[in-house]
């Protein structure tokens, strides 16, 4: 059987091949709007986003799409959405360097998820981030348990940055390896170090018997290590 196909109509739709011409032309224009739109923001709106900053982008690329092949939108229409949008932005920069409170609603602040090795379970809960992830980002940077860190800050722009104890200082820590993190036990074993599975707070354990946490109540417990990081 030959199918009957409208090799026209399949490629280019009901358009003709001149509109194609005016497509390629009004794409090319489109890009350096979008070039200068993004030079104008400055260098802020390129670097890692904040959620303030990706919706601009998402608002520029929006505004840029249509008019690439819609022939009844004149690209006088995107670059006046550009030039809104872009000076909004620079107003919405400029009133948030001077009012530290609309910043802080805006852009958020950062937040500190370990202070001195531990989990600041308070903060914490607060973001929308699984354990497991928050885990896998640290091994990313070579940490095997929470006694190497001394504080981890997620910033506004959902970036992690960590700070580490020096190799003396190391002490004993929650271990994040998963086969590691994943022994749980409610009843420790004595003479051990052993760390709260929710807060990350380190115990010595004098006798076996079931231990709740001092700081966060809970009642889980792995064993904590102490070596030091691979640099």
């Amino acid at each position: 059987m030959i199918l009957n196909i409208d090799w026209k109509n399949f490629f280019i739709g009901e358009e003709n091949w001149e509109f194609m011409l005016e497509i390629a032309l009004r794409t090319f224009i489109m890009y350096f709007i979008i070039l200068i739109g993004l030079r104008l923001l400055g260098k802020r709106g390129v670097r890692q986003l904040s959620v303030f900053e990706l919706v601009v982008i998402i608002s520029l690329g929006s505004a840029a799409g249509d008019p690439m092949f819609y022939k009844e939108i004149g690209l006088l229409v995107p670059v006046i959405i550009f030039f809104i949008i872009v000076g909004a932005y620079r107003l919405t920069t400029y009133l948030t360097a001077k009012n530290e409170k609309l910043d802080d609603l805006i852009e958020g602040k950062c937040v500190y998820l370990i202070k001195d090795g531990r989990f600041n379970t308070e903060e914490f809960k607060k973001e929308a981030l699984a354990q497991d992830e928050f885990f896998a980002e640290m091994r990313q940077q070579s940490i095997s348990h929470l006694g190497q860190v001394e504080t981890a800050i997620l910033e506004t722009s959902g970036t992690l940055s960590i700070y580490f104890y020096p190799d003396e200082k190391v002490r004993h820590g929650l271990p994040i390896l998963p086969a590691l993190f994943a022994d749980k036990t409610k009843t420790p074993s004595p003479d051990q170090h052993y760390a709260c599975a929710f807060c990350g707070n380190v115990d010595h354990v004098e006798t076996k018997a079931p231990l709740k946490c001092g700081i966060c109540g809970h009642d889980e417990w792995v064993i904590a290590i102490d070596n030091y990081r691979v640099k």
